[in-house]
């Protein structure tokens, strides 16, 4: 059975290319360009995982993230979150709110693709 992945990406091109990489690895990706809608996606799809931008419109993938570790429906989904600001406060950030594991920009492929298989096979 192929795992479910959310991805939210604001940058197309980062988007397609996870999508691409992951689709050839048996995942089933539904991407969305910002973190409004979220909440209400994983409540109603229940993905094995969340990948999530750091930086996105509207909501931050930090609140994204506190609001799924507060929920004791998605308190323990794995979330992998993506950034182009590697810096350690961002990371320091993320993993006080419970961040599964954190990936600066650029990514290789072989490290997303190790990532999702290490993140899904909990």
């Amino acid at each position: 059975m192929s795992s479910q992945v959310l991805l939210i990406e604001d940058e197309p091109n980062i988007s397609e290319a996870i999508r691409f990489i992951l689709s050839r690895d048996g995942c089933d990706v539904t991407a969305l360009t910002d973190g409004s809608a979220a909440m209400d996606h994983v409540r109603a799809h229940r993905p094995d995982l969340v990948i999530l931008d750091l930086m996105l419109p509207g909501i931050s993938g930090l609140d994204i993230l506190v609001a799924l570790r507060a929920d004791p429906e998605t308190h323990n989904l794995p979330v992998l979150m993506l950034t182009a600001k590697g810096q350690g406060r961002d990371r320091e950030a993320a993993e006080r709110a419970g961040v599964s594991r954190f990936m600066t920009k650029p990514f290789s492929n072989d490290d997303m693709r190790a990532a999702v298989r290490a993140l899904t096979a909990r």
